[in-house]
């Protein structure tokens, strides 16, 4: 049996100590701009070469992570317009967003591998009693509904990603100032950008759990990976 990814451990590796190690150790005082950034890029890339091994399959939200913070330090070392830093922060969850929007259609939509990760929910128990209910149609179409909702909490954060780093990181790449900017950028992106988007995203989580709790007549916590049935 393949090991089962800890969400909040990719989060860790592939997002937040690359970004730290960008923001805080990229001053020449310390490790420099393209030390930095090579050290930052081998998290992710460890990450998902850790997790392909042990699940066999390849971990999207390391090479997200990798994209991100590659993209931060190539702006950073060749000296590009900060303006790129708003186009990049935009970029990523507005590509996110769209292929959302157009999986919804196919057998293996976004929304559910974002929804019921089986890290979390006992997919398979669910999916095996959708269809013992006849009711597998029906979920399909609540999850097509989901969709839209799944997407509009990506074009918030594409919005207001743009928004944050626009105001905030305007000093010349490759500067101390700079750096500083991206770590203030990433302090307010939880409290401006997450919040609201998590909101949209909770709101999506309970239409769809709200359904399947109808459809399967499971409780949600009977459908989560740790339950355990009572003797």
């Amino acid at each position: 049996m393949n090991k089962k990814e800890n969400p909040f451990v990719s989060l860790v590796f592939n997002l937040v100590i690359p970004t730290l190690i960008l923001t805080k150790l990229s001053s020449p005082e310390y490790l420099g701009q393209v030390n930095s950034l090579i050290i930052a890029i081998l998290f992710p890339v460890s990450y998902g070469t850790y997790d392909m091994i042990q699940s066999k399959k390849i971990n999207k939200i390391s090479i997200l992570g990798l994209i991100s913070i590659f993209l931060t330090g190539v702006v950073g070392v060749l000296k590009l317009d900060p303006e790129l830093i708003a186009i990049k922060e935009a970029a990523v969850p507005a590509i996110i967003g769209i292929a959302v929007l157009i999986t919804a259609k196919t057998k293996n939509p976004l929304t559910k591998m974002f929804l019921m990760n089986d890290s979390l929910f006992e997919v398979a128990k669910i999916e095996e009693k959708l269809k013992e209910n006849n009711n597998e149609e029906l979920f399909n179409k609540k999850l097509y509904h989901s969709t839209f909702l799944l997407a509009l909490s990506f074009l918030v954060s594409s919005i207001l990603n743009y928004v944050l780093a626009k105001v905030i990181v305007v000093s010349a790449p490759g500067t101390e100032a700079f750096n500083k900017e991206i770590g203030k950028m990433l302090a307010y992106s939880y409290p401006v950008i997450v919040v609201p988007s998590m909101v949209i995203m909770g709101l999506t989580l309970w239409y769809l759990f709200s359904n399947l709790t109808k459809l399967t007549g499971f409780k949600l916590e009977e459908m989560m990976i740790n339950h355990k049935k009572e003797n």
